[in-house]
């Protein structure tokens, strides 16, 4: 089958922008054989052709990706590496899919800190952990108490932090209260990304800058380029979004895009009317009126706020300057001692989601795997879904995949236009109804 729509990257990725520059992989070209493909190089990706490699040493991995790592979707999220979720219900069987998912969550977690110091990536990795805040006593009440609840239920630490203790540890007095937890991770993901696709095992050919433009599978996997072609018996599927493109799971994912901005460094004199030295991590009560915010190590702010509803997984250039300068506008309000910083770098991630919020995962065809869409929680998502998918397609008995298996799968979506109609009306919804959140 011939691929109608490709990715396409605009270089705007502030988080790739602040490292060193990198020599990508050499493209695809010629008539490349392997053993196994791996369509993807994202975190699910970069994680399945790792551990394909170490159960399978003797065989040859080719992984092949439409862009570059660290430019793709997994360099572009915020660079939370979150071990809890943020919502569970309080009855025994919703208490026990939490432990599911915090078993695989930190099962990668502990995967990625173990790459990031034997590999020395240069990524910024820090377990800092995460604050979870609410701009209102309405988000205390709706969204931090129950999750408090929630987390003493679980046996999970937390601290509840309020003025002024939370503007000693923010910078800012824009929040009225925020939980705690200490077990996730922050860095660049985008170094993360980078790191990831340059230490694979020696078994492993990446080739980037290689969109495939035909799917052929007869006889095993044919997946040609612009440039050259590869075939092998099996192929685990990591491409996240654009997995239907390839005939695998129509109707069954919509995409948003989200948009980020990352300041210049603060100069010493900046930093020290901020008054904060440690860097932190905070995602909002709310994620459509809310915003995430970043502290980072080498003193920037990131700011991602707006979400939209993005079919086409296409952003323009005047969106992209139109976010720049929200954004510039919502630093101004939470940190009014910085009224020089300006926003450096603005770009948008286009994220992958189903309607119930289970992956696609899991054997898809008698010689394809999948490890895709992981609902905006992709760093740990994706690694442990690109890990469970290796081991399954190699028959490698890991208890985890029964738990892999327990998140579902995603349920079928109501066709266009009706579906369109039915996600902007829920944007509006979301947004009215928790503006005190904004």
């Amino acid at each position: 089958m011939k691929i109608k729509r490709l990715p396409k990257e605009d270089k705007s990725n502030g988080w790739s922008a602040v490292l060193k520059t990198r020599t990508p992989n050499e493209a695809l070209e010629g008539d490349r054989y392997a053993d196994w493909i791996v369509l993807g190089g994202g975190y699910a990706g970069l994680a399945a052709a790792r551990r394909l490699a170490e159960n399978c040493p003797d065989d040859k991995i080719v992984l092949v990706d439409a862009g570059q790592a660290g430019e793709n979707a997994s360099g572009r999220n915020s660079g939370f590496a979150i071990d809890l979720p943020h919502n569970v219900g309080s009855s025994l069987d919703e208490l026990e899919g939490s432990h599911r998912f915090m078993r695989l969550a930190r099962f990668a977690i502990d995967h990625l800190e173990g790459l990031v110091k034997e590999h020395d990536i240069e990524c910024d990795w820090s377990k800092d952990g995460e604050y979870h805040a609410a701009v209102s006593e309405r988000g205390v009440k709706d969204v931090l108490e129950p999750l408090a609840k929630e987390l003493d239920a679980l046996g999970e630490p937390f601290e509840w932090y309020r003025k002024p203790k939370l503007v000693e540890k923010l910078g800012t007095e824009h929040f009225t209260a925020a939980i705690y937890t200490p077990g996730g991770a922050l860095m660049n993901p985008a170094g993360l990304t980078r790191g990831l696709a340059d230490n694979l095992p020696s078994n492993v050919s990446v080739h980037e800058d290689s969109p495939v433009t035909e799917a052929i599978f007869e006889n095993g996997v044919h997946l040609k380029t612009e440039k050259g072609s590869v075939r092998a018996p099996k192929m685990i599927l990591a491409a996240n979004g654009f997995s239907e493109q390839f005939g695998f799971y129509p109707r069954k994912f919509f995409h948003l895009s989200a948009q980020a901005s990352l300041s210049r460094q603060l100069t010493e004199e900046e930093q020290e009317i901020y008054g904060v030295e440690d860097p932190w991590g905070l995602t909002p009560a709310n994620a459509f009126a809310g915003i995430t915010m970043r502290y980072t190590n080498d003193r920037r702010i990131l700011i991602r706020q707006g979400l939209d509803y993005c079919p086409s997984q296409r952003v323009s250039e005047s969106e992209r300057l139109e976010a720049q300068r929200r954004h510039k506008k919502l630093f101004d309000e939470r940190f009014p001692m910085l009224p020089e910083v300006e926003m450096e770098h603005t770009w948008t991630g286009i994220v992958c989601l189903s309607q119930n919020s289970s992956p696609g995962f899991g054997k898809i065809a008698p010689n394809v795997w999948s490890a895709v869409c992981q609902n905006a929680v992709g760093v740990t998502k994706g690694t442990f879904g690109g890990i469970l998918a290796a081991d399954m397609a190699t028959g490698r008995e890991n208890p985890l995949i029964e738990d892999m298996l327990s998140l579902g799968e995603p349920n079928t979506l109501p066709p266009r236009p009706f579906l369109d109609l039915g996600i902007r009306a829920r944007f509006m919804w979301e947004l009215w109804s928790n503006r005190h959140e904004a």
